[in-house]
């Protein structure tokens, strides 16, 4: 978790805190929409999948948010 935290600390140093969170919102969209994928088109009967990379999807779009809150 420290490595984490001192990586952000360095991008904020940079000014990059603003293209880390947009990327981490990128791919929380692309695994929202892989998971939605997954259940509606490839008509998955196991819902675990789908499921889990739907909330990992929500979390990383919403994770950046928070995350920068924190920092500030």
């Amino acid at each position: 978790m420290d490595e984490i935290l001192e990586v952000a600390e360095v991008a904020a140093d940079f000014g990059l805190e603003g293209v880390m969170a947009w990327i981490v919102r990128l791919i929380g969209l692309l695994a929202l929409l892989a998971g939605a994928g997954m259940w509606l088109v490839a008509d998955m009967s196991l819902f675990v999948l789908p499921a889990a990379l739907m909330v990992v999807g929500l979390v990383l779009l919403i994770a950046p948010s928070i995350f920068l809150l924190f920092l500030e």
